[in-house]
């Protein structure tokens, strides 16, 4: 396979491993919710490579649908590379706005897209479908990064988008670029579409037949008569005797047996000359499948439509180009099911929350969505849209919008990292809980549940092997002076079916105890034990 090359690449292509796990601060004030939890809508303000690595404990291989529209690099957007990457190159990008004079905005874009679309990738489910809007200018290097991250075996589709209504008559080339695209890949070969709903308008029952309503189609094929000769023959109509031939470039669409067999079943079409065409009663009892597929070329949904949907929020022009909640709530609509987790990491105005809601709205469905977003507008433009849909808007013409589709969220903002150095010099201590999720997640790479912790009993939850234990206090003067001894070993109760897997910042106890009480000791990955004396 060709492999994309770009300045940074090395750095960057295990970057997200090295990302620190931050906590995540709830706002009771910015939410809308009776309780706020990580297991309602989110709305989560700050990086979102950090939001993305905070996520991990709770969402990994859970997040059935994932939406991005990153920055398309035009050089008109004034975005800033922020990754503090461990490199001298890298560190000079820091806070500088990539434009069109700048050199080197490609390989910064690809280095900033890499360890995002791998924890992405990381989040979504086996039977999950990521889709990302792009447009020409960073087109085929997405298309390259997207094949090294996923895997071009998983690439499903790329969307061609008509997002203009209208052509620009400013074009200094003449041409006016009308389109956009959207790449869908999936993480694994589990994934497919949930089709269209056949348009049954096409069906009817003109002649009363007893089979029900039915639709004519062609019965040309594709083939010449040099490649398929068999199909290149005559038939009549018994009634008037006319005879039809195909044209020499395509022939029929079924042999001569079965064309008589559906001359017999009474399913050709006869036309009432000899210069027309015959055609075929195509039943709708006969089709199975009421779905017919998803196109890849999308029409009739504009970029203009988005902003008018922001407009009828806002009453103004709040942010530009917003992506219009229909298109997404369609790419929704085909790749989850009613209670699927949705997911938007440069999430802009909230329109992916718009769709989840919209479309649970219309089916009664369950969805959730988890939208991350690093501007300083998360909370005035992305959270409140997400609040007046929800609400409703007193003066808008959309009827569902004006009475407003209901939901709640959660919102959080990044906190400390949980790291090494901050423990050392006894500062930013994370609180029982945000430990209990770290520790938990990277020995099990399970699904932590909160309501499962007795901090009395140090206890934090169960996988499929272990109980889990984790001694821990955000107490220094704790943390110095405690370790894994017998008396704590013994306060675990009695042995169950399952191994204990137990936390702590060091231990006293030999590795014959630690069998016999089948335990198996994890340091503290912050090296407390340095700490004492």
């Amino acid at each position: 396979m060709p492999t994309l090359h770009f300045k940074g690449k090395t750095f960057v292509q295990n970057h997200h491993l090295a990302v620190p796990y931050c906590q995540l601060v709830p706002d009771k004030k910015k939410s809308l919710t009776d309780k706020v939890s990580l297991h309602d809508n989110l709305i989560i303000h700050g990086d979102n490579l950090k939001a993305l690595k905070a996520l991990l404990p709770l969402y990994a291989g859970k997040v059935k649908c994932i939406y991005i529209d990153p920055p398309y690099n035009t050089g008109n957007e004034n975005w800033v590379y922020n990754d503090n990457v461990n490199s001298p190159m890298m560190k000079e990008w820091l806070g500088k706005v990539v434009d069109k004079e700048d050199l080197t905005r490609h390989d910064k874009w690809l280095c900033m897209l890499m360890p995002r679309l791998k924890l992405l990738k990381e989040l979504l489910a086996e039977d999950g479908v990521i889709f990302i809007s792009i447009d020409d200018c960073e087109q085929h290097r997405l298309r390259m990064l997207l094949d090294e991250v996923f895997g071009e075996d998983n690439f499903l589709v790329e969307f061609v988008w008509k997002s203009r209504q209208f052509t620009d008559a400013r074009s200094t080339t003449h041409i006016s670029n009308d389109h956009e695209y959207v790449f869908a890949y999936s993480k694994s070969s589990k994934t497919s579409f949930r089709g269209v709903a056949r348009d049954e308008s096409k069906f009817n029952n003109p002649d009363n037949d007893k089979r029900g309503p039915w639709m004519s189609r062609s019965i040309l094929g594709l083939a010449s008569k040099k490649d398929r000769p068999n199909l290149h023959y005559s038939f009549k109509d018994p009634k008037t005797g006319h005879s039809y031939a195909p044209p020499e470039n395509t022939g029929w669409r079924y042999s001569k047996e079965k064309i008589h067999e559906l001359i017999s079943d009474k399913r050709i079409i006869f036309p009432k000359t000899a210069e027309g065409r015959p055609r075929e009663k195509k039943f709708r009892s006969d089709i199975i499948d009421e779905f017919s597929s998803f196109p890849s070329v999308i029409s009739d949904i504009y970029t203009s439509d988005g902003t008018k949907e922001i407009r009828e929020i806002f009453g103004t022009d709040i942010i530009a180009f917003p992506k219009p909640s229909v298109l997404i709530k369609n790419f929704i609509n085909q790749s989850t099911d009613d209670d699927s987790i949705i997911l938007d990491s440069f999430s802009g105005s909230g329109t992916t929350a718009h769709a989840v809601l919209s479309l649970n709205k219309e089916d009664g469905g369950n969805r959730k969505f988890i939208l991350v977003e690093c501007e300083d507008y998360a909370d005035k433009i992305t959270a409140e849209r997400v609040r007046r849909i929800i609400k409703g808007v007193k003066n808008a013409k959309d009827d569902n919008i004006k009475e407003g589709l209901g939901g709640s969220f959660s919102y959080f903002a990044l906190g400390d990292t949980i790291e090494m150095e901050g423990i050392l010099r006894g500062k930013k201590l994370p609180s029982y809980e945000e430990l209990a999720r770290y520790v938990f997640y990277t020995a099990t790479g399970e699904e932590f549940d909160p309501t499962k912790i007795d901090e009395k009993k140090n206890y934090i939850g169960s996988s499929k092997d272990y109980d889990v234990y984790l001694f821990y206090k955000p107490d220094i003067e704790y943390l110095k002076s405690t370790a894994l001894n017998l008396d704590r070993a013994d306060s675990l109760g009695p042995l169950k079916t399952k191994k204990r897997l137990v936390f702590a910042p060091t231990k006293y106890l030999d590795t014959e105890t630690m069998l016999e009480k089948r335990i198996e000791f994890c340091q503290l990955p912050f090296e407390i034990y340095r700490l004492k004396g």
